[in-house]
């Protein structure tokens, strides 16, 4: 039951993904979430943001911004970084990465979701059929109600990592 929320790949950072790697196995579109995945909750486009937009464009690769939030605040963080965004998505349901895709050209064997969470980004992207990669969160400041579920994704990460390590103790 648990494996619904199970993301997976997980790194760090979403700066540190190997994007050209993924684009040399045929994805095209990257779709991401923006607070706590690419920069702190509420802030706009920094530097790194900007220069990760710029070699995704470079590369080759549509992306989208898919945000619950509403349009000012996924609007100023666009502005930074020039990438078409979808607001108040809906995010765990799958209209909004399924419009992402559409505007996006791609299909879910053509794309990744990058996000922090497990019970909206992970969970509504892998109902969409797109692969995920869970980022631990930027920063600590969170609003009340993503703290109290970062409590509930510890024990969903604790059963995915105990399920990673057999896994892997079983390739060696």
């Amino acid at each position: 039951m648990l494996q619904r929320f199970y993301p997976d790949h997980e790194i760090d950072s979403a700066y540190e993904i190997d994007f050209e790697t993924l684009y040399r196995k045929g994805y095209r579109g990257v779709i991401f979430d923006i607070d706590n995945t690419l920069v702190p909750h509420g802030a706009p486009a920094d530097h790194r943001a900007v220069a990760l937009f710029e070699r995704l464009r470079g590369i080759g690769y549509q992306t989208m911004l898919l945000s619950n939030n509403k349009e000012p605040r996924v609007k100023m963080f666009h502005d930074g970084v020039g990438s078409p965004y979808i607001f108040k998505a809906g995010k765990p349901g799958r209209r909004g990465y399924e419009a992402a895709m559409e505007r996006m050209g791609s299909t879910p064997q053509t794309t990744l979701f990058v996000g922090d969470q497990l019970f909206t980004d992970v969970w509504g992207a892998k109902r969409a059929g797109i692969v995920t990669w869970l980022v631990k969160p930027i920063h600590p400041s969170e609003e009340i109600q993503i703290v109290l579920k970062r409590y509930l994704e510890r024990i969903v990460l604790y059963f995915y990592h105990r399920k990673q390590k057999k896994v892997s103790g079983r390739q060696l």
